[in-house]
């Protein structure tokens, strides 16, 4: 029965004595406001359905951000290890990406002699070719850190091996900086035998531990990362 028909039948009804003048504006008025009511929920519903569009349209954007961000972040790595190419080969680096980071690995030997941070001849040129390499990711943070395997040490120089560690890592960042890495994008730090790769027992193991980590981090997770700053 609609709206106009029941509105009828109460209107015959009241003129044949059947209903009163105060009922039948009750059914009027609970009538108007079951009608109000069903129109809420349909405007309810349509608010709805758009506020789901548009949280789908979010999720495809951020899908497809995320699709354009991974095929970037495989071209650098790519470009990368085409640029470092003779040297990965010769196993005196090797490169390894992991989600949106690029880590270039080198063994200490070829950077330092034992037990010294400075940059010997041979780690000169290499770290020529690393700096031409990563000076032009310009969305990333370079990281460098130094690492030693677990043989204490302690001279006039380095007390400990953290001492070393740091003085190395130090020593690449100033070496990236003179061959025109930017100074601002890069941090150097010194982890001593505290994150090893491998078995620190046997002489091979301590070898592989003994390296310098470069690694290129995007801008946005190294301010989620960073320490929070003095007064802010």
């Amino acid at each position: 029965m609609n709206r106009v028909h029941a509105a009828a039948i109460l209107a015959a009804s009241l003129a044949a004595g059947c209903v009163s003048q105060g009922e039948y504006d009750k059914l009027q008025a609970d009538k108007n406001a079951e009608i109000a009511g069903l129109k809420k929920d349909k405007t309810a519903l349509e608010q709805q359905q758009a506020d789901s569009k548009k949280q789908i349209d979010a999720l495809e954007q951020q899908k497809a951000q995320l699709a354009a961000a991974s095929q970037q972040d495989k071209s650098q790595f790519d470009a990368l290890v085409q640029n470092l190419n003779d040297e990965v080969k010769k196993g005196q680096l090797q490169v390894r990406q992991y989600k949106d980071m690029l880590t270039v690995d080198v063994a200490e030997q070829l950077f330092f002699d034992s037990g010294r941070a400075d940059l010997k001849d041979t780690g000169k040129s290499v770290l020529k070719k690393v700096a031409e390499a990563i000076k032009g990711y310009n969305d990333k943070v370079i990281r460098v850190v130094g690492h030693t395997d677990n043989v204490p040490i302690k001279t006039k120089q380095f007390a400990s091996n953290w001492d070393l560690s740091v003085a190395r890592a130090t020593t690449v960042v100033r070496f990236l900086q003179e061959a025109g890495v930017p100074p601002d994008r890069m941090v150097a730090s010194g982890r001593a035998e505290f994150q090893p790769v491998a078995d620190n027992d046997t002489p091979e193991g301590r070898q592989k531990n003994r390296r310098i980590e470069i690694t290129l981090i995007d801008r946005n997770l190294s301010q989620e990362i960073a320490p929070a700053q003095p007064g802010k």
